[in-house]
């Protein structure tokens, strides 16, 4: 890759530079199902949330620079039964893709959970999103489900899926 790239932890001054790469997945659509930029309030709560809950969130930086970042978050969350079921998400600054970072985020994830109680993964993206799906299956994720025609842009309709990964057993 030729660059030095370091993971850690997602801190509170990290915010707007993670919520910068966020709303730049926004604003090229299809890599998220939001249509409208998160505000610094909502990824302050979000961050909040993460924190409170013992959810990990991790940051690649290159040369000073946050590159993109992952996320575990509770999946269908308040829900007792599924509390070791955790959502993956990771975004990666546009002008970055391709360089590998996707894939240092994703090991890094993987060995950082190896600490925490969770059992499976889940990983919802949209089937437009090719490079994240090659991501996906490169770390053995597998396509669990798909809804059908669930989400629009702008009068396109896609599908929306699901890829699940079993951590522990």
């Amino acid at each position: 890759m030729g660059m030095e790239l370091v993971l850690r932890s997602m801190i509170k001054d990290d915010l707007p530079f993670v919520n910068a790469i966020y709303n730049e997945a926004v604003s090229v659509g299809f890599q998220t199902a939001d249509t409208d930029p998160i505000t610094d309030e909502k990824r302050l709560e979000w961050f909040l949330k993460h924190e409170i809950g013992n959810y990990p969130l991790l940051v690649a930086v290159k040369d000073n620079d946050i590159v993109g970042w992952i996320s575990i978050s509770p999946y269908r969350e308040g829900r007792m039964a599924l509390k070791s079921t955790v959502e993956i998400s990771y975004y990666i600054g546009q002008k970055n893709l391709g360089l590998g970072i996707g894939s240092k985020l994703m090991q890094g994830m993987l060995d950082h959970l190896k600490n925490y109680p969770f059992k499976t993964l889940i990983a919802i993206l949209i089937d437009r999103n090719e490079r994240s799906i090659r991501l996906l299956e490169k770390f053995d994720f597998q396509r669990w489900g798909v809804l059908s025609n669930v989400v629009t842009f702008q009068e396109v309709e896609c599908n929306h899926l699901y890829y699940g990964l079993r951590i522990k057993l």
